[in-house]
């Protein structure tokens, strides 16, 4: 992550978050870029499991960059976000024949950075 010394940041990350990363990506692509009031109004409106928990991390990233670095939330976008693939818990189910098959139970580490807009 390359900063400039005119622009602020705040960041806020969910760890560990029992969601696979593919779902999570199909929403966290949705706001990368947009105002924070933007990418609220679209979480509110995305029918996926992984909205509410990415709701939650930008809305710690804002309180941050209010209460941390005393930017302005109206004047905040979502600068960088992005998700890494977590532990992958892997449990096993009965099948047919006495055999077993595998079930990979995915976890997420969600990242959510916002700036402050440039003046001009």
């Amino acid at each position: 992550m390359v900063t400039t010394d005119t622009e602020k940041m705040a960041r806020a990350e969910a760890r560990y978050v029992r969601i696979s990363p593919r779902k999570a990506r199909l929403v966290i692509d949705l706001i990368r870029g947009a105002s924070v009031g933007r990418a609220l109004a679209i979480l509110s409106q995305t029918p996926k499991a992984a909205s509410p928990i990415i709701e939650k991390v930008l809305r710690s990233a804002m309180a941050n960059a209010e209460n941390n670095h005393e930017m302005d939330v109206s004047r905040l976008y979502v600068k960088e976000a992005y998700v890494n693939e977590g532990p992958t818990l892997k449990r096993f189910r009965p099948r047919a024949k006495g055999m077993a098959a595998p079930i990979m139970k995915r976890t997420s580490h969600i990242a959510i950075v916002v700036a402050e807009k440039e003046e001009g």
